[in-house]
C-alpha cells in the first residue's frame, strides 16, 4: 500500500470512458489527470517531510483549507453581484442556485467586510445605496 499514492488517487480521480468529450481526447485527459496525482502525490510528500506530519491528515488539513478559500470567494462573488453590479444587483434566486445556498441565506453570506475586500479589489465603492453594519473585527 502506497499512502501518499492512494491519497493522491482520492483527490485526484482518473477520467472513465465516457467522461471526456470528444471521446478521443480520453487518452490526453487521463495522462493529465496521472501527471496531477504525480504532482499532488510529491507536493504532499515534500509537506510531509519538511514538517514530519501525517499524509492523511496534512492531506485534510490542505483539503479544508481548500473548502475555505473557496467558501471565501463565494462570500466575495456575492458581494460583488449583489454591491457592485448596478442599480440592478443580481436576483437572489439565481445567485440562490448557482451558490447552492438559499436566497435567504445569501443575504447573510458577506458582510462589510467581503464588501471592503472587493473594493478594495476593484478599485471602486459599491453600487448599492443599502446601509451596512461596521465589519466586526476578526478575533485576534
Amino acid at each position: 500500500m502506497n499512502l501518499i499514492g492512494d491519497l493522491a488517487a482520492i483527490r485526484i480521480p482518473l477520467p472513465q470512458p465516457g467522461d471526456v468529450t470528444p471521446e478521443e481526447l480520453h487518452p490526453e485527459a487521463r495522462e493529465e489527470a496521472e501527471q496531477a496525482r504525480e504532482d499532488y502525490a510529491s507536493a504532499l510528500e515534500a509537506q510531509c517531510d519538511d514538517l514530519s506530519e501525517d499524509p492523511v491528515l496534512l492531506a485534510l488539513g490542505n483539503a479544508r483549507a481548500a473548502r475555505e478559500a473557496a467558501d471565501r470567494e463565494i462570500r466575495l462573488l456575492l458581494a460583488y453581484a449583489r454591491e457592485f453590479h448596478g442599480e440592478r444587483p443580481y436576483k437572489l434566486e439565481p445567485l440562490a442556485q448557482a451558490s447552492g445556498m438559499t436566497p435567504s441565506g445569501i443575504r447573510t453570506a458577506y458582510g462589510s467586510s467581503e464588501i471592503e475586500t472587493v473594493a478594495r479589489g476593484i478599485g471602486r465603492t459599491p453600487d448599492s445605496r443599502r446601509a451596512r453594519p461596521p465589519a466586526t473585527p476578526e478575533p485576534s
